[in-house]
């Protein structure tokens, strides 16, 4: 059984991770499957395994060759699971030298989804989750740095599309409204 591969982003702090479960959840119940891969833990994993990294947060500090060999053996392979998968990943990782591409070209020709799916929310609703949250070390970032991630999620998602041919889509996930969002993934994964 072929499956599809739905890749499913969004900015830290956006609260992916909540929606891409709940929404397997109201899917599992209808007898719809899917298998949740998060691209970053596996090429966590791995570079724990290295010894180059204590802790996830680092991982986008790595340099640019190692970055590129721990997605490589990460699309290799999630590129072998046969049934529905969602890879739970980031359009672009934000690092002291610029964007990084998540889903570099060697990457999405060994995935070749059938759609990418961008979570996003207001910019200062993502700033507050993120100060909120003490379980991750994260950058400060203003507003604006968000907003500014954001819209490069879109544009590198067209991209993305264009190299593929799958569908982008578009889902909020606003303060307090996480049943619509929820909705709308499940929508978008039937």
């Amino acid at each position: 059984m072929k499956g599809r591969k739905v890749i499913i982003t969004g900015v830290p702090g956006v609260g992916k991770t909540t929606v891409i479960t709940t929404a397997m959840e109201k899917l599992a119940a209808e007898g719809i499957t899917y298998q949740a891969i998060n691209f970053g833990s596996f090429m966590f994993e791995v570079a724990q395994k290295e010894n180059i990294v204590k802790d996830r947060d680092e991982m986008r500090k790595l340099d640019r060759d190692t970055q590129k060999r721990l997605q490589q053996l990460a699309s290799q392979a999630i590129a072998n699971i046969s049934g529905n998968v969602i890879v739970d990943t980031h359009a672009s990782v934000k690092t002291p030298k610029g964007y990084l591409a998540g889903l570099p070209e060697w990457v999405l020709r060994g995935l070749m989804p059938d759609m990418i799916v961008l979570v996003e929310t207001d910019n200062d609703q993502i700033l507050m989750r993120r100060l909120s949250d003490e379980t991750r070390v994260r950058d400060k970032e203003g507003s604006r740095s968000i907003d500014g991630h954001q819209q490069f999620n879109r544009s590198i998602a067209a991209s993305y599309a264009m190299l593929t041919g799958c569908t982008v889509k578009i889902i909020t996930n606003a303060d307090h409204l996480l049943d619509v969002a929820v909705s709308e993934m499940v929508e978008a994964l039937r």
